[in-house]
C-alpha cells in the first residue's frame, strides 16, 4: 500500500512539474509575441510588396510562367501578414489595447478571409513546385503546361476553391471576437465546439491544409531530385566517352542550382509549418478518441509564430537567390537616395 501511494505521488509530482514548465514557457512566449509580432508585421509587409513590384517588372531573367507563380505567392503571403498577423495575432498579443474589437461583429467573415488567404499561400507553393516538376521531369508536357496562361488558370482555380472550402467557417464560428487562440479567435457555440460533424470538418480542413500540401511538396521534390540525379549521371557518362577532359558542365551546374533552390523553398515551408500542422491535427483527433496525451499549449503559440514567419520568407528565399533580382533590389534601395541627391544638386 505504501509503495503504491509513493508511486502515485511521484507520478503526480512529475506531471505537476511538467505542467508548471509548460505554463512558464507559454507565458514567456506571450511576452515574446508582443515584440515578435509587431517586428514581423513591420518587416513582412514591405518585404512582400518589394518582391511583388520587382518581379512584376519582369527584369529578373525569369520566365513569365515562373514570375506569375512567384508574384501570386508573394501576394498571398502579404494577405496573410495583413489578415492574420496584423488583424489577429497583434490584437491578441495586445488584448488590453484592442479590447474594443469584441464589439465589432465580423469575426466569422474575418475567419473566412484569413483561412482562404492561408490556403492560397500554401497551395500556390504546391502549384509552383508542381510547375517546376513538370518543367524538369516532363519535357513533353512542359511546352503545354508551363505557360503564363496555364499559370493564371491554375492560380485562379486554387483561389476560387480556397474561398469555397473556407465558407464553412462562416457557419461554424460566431460573429464575436474572443481575442484568443483557444480554440479559435472567434466565439464558438457549444453545439459546434462539441459536435463530431463539425469536428470532422475541422479535421479535414487541417489535413488538407497543410497536411496534404506538405506530403505533395515532399513527394514532388523527391521525384525532381531523383530525376536530376539520374540525368546528371547520364550526362557525365556521355562526357566521359566523348572527351578525356571534363570541364564543368553548365547544364549540370544549372540543375544543381535548381535542386538547391527547390530544397530551400520547400524545406522552409515544411520546417516552419510542421509544428502548427501536427498540433492542429493532434488536438482535433483527441476530441474523437479522448484526451490520451494532451500536447502543451505553448506548442500552438510556437506553431503560429513559425507559420507566420514563413509568410515573410517563403517567396524571398527563391527570389533573392537570383542574381538579377538582387540587382533590381539594389537599384530600388538606391533610388530614394539618388533622388534626394539629384534634388539637392
Amino acid at each position: 500500500m505504501g509503495r503504491s501511494f509513493s508511486w502515485e505521488f511521484d507520478y503526480l509530482s512529475a506531471n505537476y512539474d511538467r505542467l508548471r514548465l509548460a505554463i512558464r514557457i507559454y507565458l514567456a512566449l506571450r511576452i515574446i509575441q508582443k515584440i515578435y509580432y509587431p517586428i514581423l508585421a513591420v518587416a513582412g509587409v514591405p518585404v512582400n510588396l518589394v518582391t511583388i513590384v520587382i518581379l512584376s517588372r519582369g527584369k529578373c531573367g525569369l520566365s513569365k510562367c515562373v514570375t506569375r507563380y512567384l508574384v501570386a505567392m508573394a501576394a498571398a503571403d502579404l494577405l496573410v501578414v495583413i489578415i492574420d498577423l496584423i488583424l489577429r495575432q497583434v490584437p491578441i498579443a495586445y488584448y488590453e489595447q484592442f479590447h474594443f474589437l469584441t464589439d465589432i461583429r465580423v469575426c466569422n467573415i474575418h475567419a473566412v478571409l484569413l483561412y482562404a488567404a492561408t490556403d492560397c499561400s500554401v497551395w500556390f507553393t504546391v502549384t509552383f513546385t508542381f510547375d517546376r516538376f513538370v518543367a524538369i521531369c516532363c519535357q513533353k508536357l512542359k511546352t503545354k503546361y508551363c505557360t503564363e496562361k496555364t499559370a493564371a488558370v491554375v492560380l485562379g482555380t486554387v483561389t476560387v476553391l480556397s474561398c469555397l472550402k473556407n465558407i464553412t467557417w462562416y457557419f461554424m464560428l460566431s460573429r464575436g471576437y474572443t481575442l484568443g487562440n483557444i480554440p479559435f479567435f472567434c466565439a464558438v457555440e457549444g453545439r459546434v465546439k462539441y459536435s463530431r460533424a463539425w469536428g470532422a470538418i475541422e479535421l479535414l480542413h487541417y489535413i488538407l491544409t497543410p497536411g496534404v500540401a506538405f506530403v505533395l511538396i515532399l513527394l514532388l521534390n523527391v521525384l525532381i531530385v531523383r530525376h536530376i540525379v539520374v540525368a546528371n549521371r547520364a550526362r557525365r557518362r556521355l562526357r566521359d566517352h566523348s572527351s578525356e577532359e571534363s570541364p564543368s558542365d553548365p547544364e549540370i551546374t544549372s540543375r544543381r542550382k535548381s535542386i538547391i533552390l527547390l530544397f530551400v523553398i520547400s524545406g522552409n515551408f515544411m520546417l516552419l509549418w510542421v509544428m502548427f500542422m501536427l498540433y492542429s491535427i493532434w488536438m482535433r483527433v483527441l476530441s474523437f478518441i479522448g484526451p490520451i496525451v494532451i500536447p502543451p499549449i505553448f506548442l500552438m503559440e510556437l506553431g503560429f509564430m513559425l507559420q507566420l514567419l514563413s509568410c515573410c520568407t517563403n517567396t524571398c528565399i527563391y527570389a533573392v537567390t537570383q542574381t538579377k533580382f538582387r540587382e533590381q533590389l539594389k537599384k530600388m534601395l538606391k533610388y530614394p537616395f539618388s533622388l534626394i541627391v539629384n534634388i539637392i544638386k
